[in-house]
């Protein structure tokens, strides 16, 4: 059983009942979506809504006979909005037909790595001259079965526009950085030692939720989980159309990069409402956006 079935809504599956979604998945999907895979085989993802933008996603092989081989599934959420126009490339996971995507976005502070969810765009123009020449941005969406709701940091009215300057500055020195600028590596040090001294002095009367805005980290073993911390710019309370289960998606903003979170609604504690925070651990999933 997949661990974030639960986000989308299918919280008390058992395997008979599991088995049954497939059927109806593979016998009548609202997407379906077919390319030759690595080995020459017709590869073929067969997806299913069960709500405004999530589902479920059968992967597998069409035999000789058109039937249908299924391999492996997974639950889905499609964000609605490109969260980054930075280049990615995409790797093939060594036990199946299934890929990662991996971008360098400097705005969170680490390399992220996501579960790609258009494999069958990928697989019909990775063999293009230039394809990743075609990307045109990467839409994320998260899954989540665990999180809280925390109020907003208190910001003053001119706080904001200071600090996307300051935030657009590191940018593009870590960008510098990472192309050998040796004033920049310094320069990007001596920030640190700061920023260092500082929360020393101010973690010794503050709680460090309020001092720290959002993060974006990884999250255990798995390299596409992160644990984040990050302001709920939209809200919408949907329901699992089949076990009619409540969930919460919001779109998140977390290092200045935006996304959507889907999460069951017994699994979130706390109201989330617009300029509120949201702290939880998450799968990252995305689509590579491909020019026609």
């Amino acid at each position: 059983m997949h661990k974030y079935l639960r986000a989308i809504g299918f919280s008390g599956m058992k395997k008979e009942e599991l088995e049954k979604i497939f059927e109806q998945i593979i016998k009548a999907p609202t997407v379906q979506k077919v390319a030759v895979d690595s080995e020459g085989n017709e590869f073929a993802e067969l997806s299913k809504e069960f709500g405004e933008f999530f589902g479920i996603s059968v992967r597998g092989i069409y035999r000789e006979d058109d039937t249908f081989e299924m391999e492996y599934y997974y639950p889905y959420l499609y964000g609605r909005s490109i969260s980054t126009r930075e280049p990615a490339e995409v790797e093939k996971h060594a036990e199946k037909e299934s890929y990662a995507g991996i971008c360098d976005e400097v705005r969170i502070g680490v390399t992220l790595i996501f579960y790609l969810q258009n494999i069958v765009d990928y697989l019909a123009v990775k063999n293009s001259k230039g394809y990743m020449n075609l990307a045109d941005g990467i839409i994320l969406g998260a899954l989540s079965t665990e999180g809280k709701i925390l109020l907003p940091v208190n910001k003053t009215e001119k706080k904001p526009a200071s600090t996307k300057k300051e935030s657009k500055d590191r940018n593009c020195l870590i960008a510098a950085a990472r192309d050998g600028d040796e004033d920049a590596i310094e320069n990007l040090t001596l920030e640190d030692i700061d920023t260092y001294s500082l929360l020393s002095r101010r973690i010794a009367h503050e709680d460090v939720l309020s001092i720290v805005d959002s993060y974006f980290m990884p999250y255990g073993i798995e390299s596409d989980q992160y644990s984040i911390l990050g302001e709920i710019m939209d809200v919408a309370l949907l329901q699992n159309k089949l076990t009619q289960e409540n969930i919460y998606s919001m779109e998140i903003l977390c290092n200045d990069i935006v996304f959507d979170v889907c999460i069951n609604q017994k699994d979130l504690l706390g109201e989330p409402e617009v300029g509120r925070r949201f702290k939880g651990n998450v799968w990252m999933q995305g689509s590579i956006r491909y020019r026609e």
